[in-house]
């Protein structure tokens, strides 16, 4: 009996097929994968990860060499650490991008930058930015060791335990100054109208910070609210409720020295002074397409009568909320011109715990105005000296009531 063949023609075909795929395959691996870990002397590992990675012509080759460099040639090769030269070069590339606001924010940074988000975290109490690039104090938090020294919004930092402020990052500044409960810093500070810098000395402390206060003076309230954080939603919810419960229709809304936080959460307090479909903000991104965040409810306080306190440590959140009520006219501001933060940062964590803040857009008040660099003007100018402070009083906070009498 002759040998039966029991692959049919169309079986044996796509066998040839995988077959040649796998040899490809194997070609590309030998010429892609396995040169950067055995180079020749004619093509250099970095040449060849140049190839795998090269984006926009751009030239990775420069980066592979100096890193190759680095590590074969640096005198304490002990010293060096992967993770760390990574790090590195990701803040140098995220550096390199010129923009204060876009940031890399390591491990421990990054656990700060929730932790403060969330209320409860361990430093001197103050939210730092960029102006005219310089380091500068957007507010010291209130009950805070920054606060307690007399660090005031506006005040820059020129120094942090005798180093030079001028070559930190935000996210490197907030790391260096951030730190376990009951341990010191030094800081020097300039602040307009003082001739000479200040030296201060302050012992780091655990902060839990409540991001939303109610004060009843008369028939008025005053809500104060120091950021928008994580629970600043629930918190500003028991504060309505609570007016609701009382009859209060008269609210001051003290935004004074708030650094900002969450746009959903701008876009929720905002939208309780407003109908349905109102415009709370804008947001236009690199190719000037501009997205519409309207209030998605009928706002429960939109028949109160409202005044805003600002100062120059009101910034983004606290901003979007006083350029809508200001734009919508349901509430005069007072105060001092606002920070003037106009940018929106998108936020990613990395899967080292590390995180990114890239700068993704600008915002912009329901009427399209811009008020990056400038502020929101207050509608009535009050100062606030040092004396008012020490004496205790509050001239911004008197007019604002007298303006709701």
């Amino acid at each position: 009996m002759e040998p039966q063949n029991n692959y049919k023609p169309s079986q044996v075909f796509p066998k040839f097929i995988v077959g040649l795929f796998l040899f490809g395959l194997g070609l590309w691996i030998g010429r892609y994968v396995a040169l950067p870990f055995f180079p020749t002397a004619s093509q250099p590992k970095y040449q060849v990860l140049n190839k795998l990675y090269s984006k926009d012509n751009v030239d990775f080759a420069t980066f592979w060499e100096a890193w190759d460099k680095l590590n074969s040639t640096y005198l304490n090769k002990k010293d060096l650490s992967g993770n760390k030269l990574v790090q590195g070069a990701i803040q140098g590339m995220i550096s390199a991008a010129g923009d204060p606001y876009t940031n890399y924010f390591s491990p421990d940074a990054n656990q700060s930058f929730n932790d403060e988000l969330s209320g409860t975290f361990e430093g001197v109490g103050m939210e730092l930015g960029a102006k005219n690039g310089k380091l500068v104090v957007i507010a010291p938090l209130d009950d805070s060791p920054a606060s307690k020294a007399g660090i005031k919004a506006g005040d820059q930092i020129i120094s942090i335990d005798g180093k030079d402020a001028s070559k930190y990052t935000i996210a490197d500044a907030v790391s260096k100054i951030r730190g376990k409960a009951g341990t010191k810093i030094k800081l020097q500070i300039l602040r307009e109208g003082v001739d000479k810098p200040i030296d201060l000395e302050l012992t780091r402390a655990k902060i839990s910070v409540k991001s939303v206060k109610e004060k009843i003076v008369g028939d008025t309230a005053v809500v104060t609210v120091t950021r928008f954080g994580d629970t600043t939603r629930q918190e500003w919810d028991e504060v309505v409720n609570d007016l609701m419960n009382k009859g209060i229709k008269k609210i001051a809304i003290d935004l004074r020295n708030d650094p900002g936080g969450r746009l959903d959460t701008a876009i929720y307090i905002g939208g309780d002074f407003l109908t349905t479909k109102d415009v709370v903000v804008q947001q236009e991104d690199s190719d000037g397409k501009r997205q519409q965040f309207d209030s998605d409810k009928e706002g429960r306080l939109q028949d109160d009568k409202v005044v805003v306190l600002i100062n120059k440590g009101s910034a983004s959140a606290s901003e979007i909320v006083t350029g809508a009520l200001r734009d919508h006219k349901i509430a005069k501001t007072v105060g001092e011109t606002s920070f003037g933060k106009g940018t929106v940062q998108a936020v990613t964590d990395l899967k080292d715990g590390s995180g990114l803040h890239i700068t993704i857009g600008k915002w912009l008040t329901p009427n399209g105005d811009w008020i990056h660099g400038k502020g929101i003007t207050p509608d009535y100018k009050v100062d606030l000296s040092d004396q008012d402070i020490a004496s205790g009083a509050d001239p911004q906070l008197q007019k604002a009531l007298d303006l709701l009498k």
